[in-house]
């Protein structure tokens, strides 16, 4: 009897999502709740679970199709036994000979993820094309990725440890042919993830419609980088966490936000819409792209309690396993540019929100302080605001408040 696999629920307003990747093939087992596909949304991949336990016997949809919310993507044969997705290898078969046979393999399944079938463990394109160009065999590479799945960090690693990075050339009484000619031009064409169209349409559509505007400021770190080297093995051991500059900048932001209501306020139509908590939205990178999950009352937090739970957003974004819960609402964003070394830029509001606050590197320059030149750890401050709801007066002081707690903690403690 075969069940069919329909796309769940995927989050308020969300109807459709694009196939990105079979974690199942044809003729591979099940069991009852395993994911056997990645849908990608607009926000985030969605996982979606078998419903019974059983054999994959086909898909009903093609990799990469548009799919709304109850569609059957695959079906189910209950009760049946199927062979293993991932199957140990040979023990017969030597490295080289086993590498060799696998890239004649890898280079017969189709661009689609493999949607055919067959033994080799299931693959992202980055992955099929670094198995390939390295000649491994991916059955014998243990996947570091979610559920096991190959990276290609992991056939890198795979290929680094025989000694080259380049596949073992085949035995030939005339040489190998060089890998590419010296100067050749190559293109490569990806499609666009559904979460990048969403990244550049919002983006675009900020730009468009926002009058966007961005005011600077520079900031002393020495206050915060002595209360960090002072306090962080105590904050660690009592709190489990390191002691980062994420959480002083959310209690800054917050302490601002307070002060300066327009800078945490929404249009919605004909209206402004002023918020008395501050949800804040912290950019993080992610393998399909930029997302933005939210902190929710981050002013009624603790430094504790914002430092594990960026953390764990963090965690989560690199494993892919954000809800859209996670990323629905927020009143402000907080962008960090510098862990990447940038020194300064303009960040783009998160719509609709009005405001973007940037961070960047921190460099040792030379600032006056008290009539003499001083060496002092300085990061420039950038805020971006939707001019149409936010004066510039107000952006500006909502900036000095940021800067002044920063280089004096202690207003944050005293609500100054």
């Amino acid at each position: 009897m075969a069940t069919e696999v329909t796309v769940p629920t995927l989050g308020e307003s969300v109807t459709e999502a694009t196939v990105g990747e079979w974690l199942k093939q044809p003729g591979d087992s099940v069991a009852a709740d395993e994911p056997i596909a990645s849908l990608e949304t607009d926000k985030v991949a969605v996982e979606v679970p078998s419903p019974v336990a059983g054999v994959l016997a086909e898909f009903a949809v093609e990799l990469g199709a548009t799919v709304e919310v109850g569609a059957v993507i695959a079906r189910i044969e209950e009760g049946a036994e199927g062979k293993s997705s991932s199957p140990a290898p040979a023990a017969a078969k030597s490295d080289d000979s086993a590498a060799k046979e696998s890239a004649k393999e890898m280079e017969k399944l189709p661009d689609d993820g493999g949607k055919s079938g067959g033994d080799a463990p299931t693959m992202s394109p980055a992955v099929r094309r670094a198995v390939l160009e390295h000649g491994v065999d991916p059955t014998t590479i243990k996947g570091t990725g979610k559920d096991g799945r190959l990276t290609k960090e992991d056939v890198l690693a795979a290929a680094k440890s025989r000694g080259s990075g380049d596949a073992a050339p085949a035995p030939s009484s005339s040489p190998a042919p060089a890998a590419s000619a010296k100067g050749e031009r190559r293109e490569e064409r990806v499609k666009m993830t559904r979460m990048r169209q969403t990244i550049a349409k919002r983006l675009k559509g900020a730009q468009e419609e926002a009058a966007l505007l961005t005011t600077f400021n520079d900031c002393d770190m020495t206050a915060v980088i002595e209360a960090r080297e002072a306090y962080k093995e105590t904050f660690a051991q009592k709190h489990g966490i390191k002691l980062g500059f994420m959480s002083f900048f959310a209690k800054a932001a917050a302490l601002a936000l307070k002060d300066v209501p327009s800078v945490n306020a929404q249009i919605e139509g004909d209206e402004i819409v002023y918020y008395d908590y501050v949800d804040l939205s912290v950019a993080v990178s992610a393998p399909n792209g930029l997302v933005v999950p939210v902190v929710r009352s981050i002013d009624q937090m603790s430094f504790a309690e914002i430092e594990l739970a960026i953390a764990d957003f963090g965690k989560r974004a690199k494993a892919g396993e954000l809800t859209m819960e996670d990323m629905k609402g927020g009143t402000f964003t907080i962008s960090n540019g510098g862990v990447f070394g940038s020194l300064m830029s303009t960040p783009i509001i998160n719509p609709p929100q009005s405001a973007v606050l940037g961070l960047h590197r921190i460099e040792d320059r030379p600032v006056a302080v008290n009539g003499e030149v001083v060496i002092r750890p300085m990061m420039y401050l950038a805020l971006s605001y939707d001019h149409r709801i936010i004066d510039g007066r107000e952006a500006v002081t909502a900036l000095k408040i940021m800067k002044e707690a920063i280089e004096d903690p202690m207003r944050m403690l005293i609500d100054l």
